[in-house]
């Protein structure tokens, strides 16, 4: 049975998106990996978890991240709306990569907390844009929103421990 031109379309933009979102989670690996010693020589706030939670809980955040994104895509029926999701899409995802720029490359609590506030906000206006056209989009969103504010109040306390 042939596939059809839909199917092929919304697979591309699948695969579109996974290969995005997986791109900013690799550059922003990139730029933790080779600072992680001196994260290791910082105070730590009794709630951090383990080191090895992050990589598992990062895949599947960005994996849902792209099924939202491309959801969003699908189910978008205004060349407008499209445009304002995709594009604070894209803020909130750079800033998740400028975050860790801040954080580990820079080797800066302060600054990694400023920017996961931003980010903070950038996800938020990303889910209400999201849902005006797909509210599954917009609730895979969710668990990210979360995780980043759990990750903010976890940067706050690696700032206030480590001043």
């Amino acid at each position: 049975m042939p596939v059809s031109v839909d199917t092929k379309r919304n697979l591309i933009a699948l695969s579109v998106a996974l290969a995005v979102c997986f791109a900013a989670s690799a550059i922003g690996g990139l730029l933790t990996e080779p600072n992680l010693p001196w994260y290791e020589t910082l105070k730590r706030p009794g709630f951090a978890p383990p080191n090895s939670v992050f990589p598992v809980v990062w895949t599947i955040l960005y994996a849902m991240m792209a099924i939202a994104a491309w959801q969003f895509w699908r189910a978008t029926r205004k060349v407008e709306d499209l445009k304002l999701g995709l594009i604070w899409f894209g803020i909130q995802l750079g800033l998740n990569v400028a975050w860790s720029f801040a954080f580990f490359w820079l080797q800066s609590p302060a600054s990694g907390l400023v920017v996961i506030l931003l980010l903070l906000l950038a996800i938020v206006v990303t889910i209400v844009v999201f849902d005006r056209s797909s509210r599954s989009a917009a609730l895979l969103l969710m668990p990210y929103l979360l995780w980043v504010s759990f990750a903010a109040a976890l940067n706050f306390a690696f700032w206030f421990l480590n001043r």
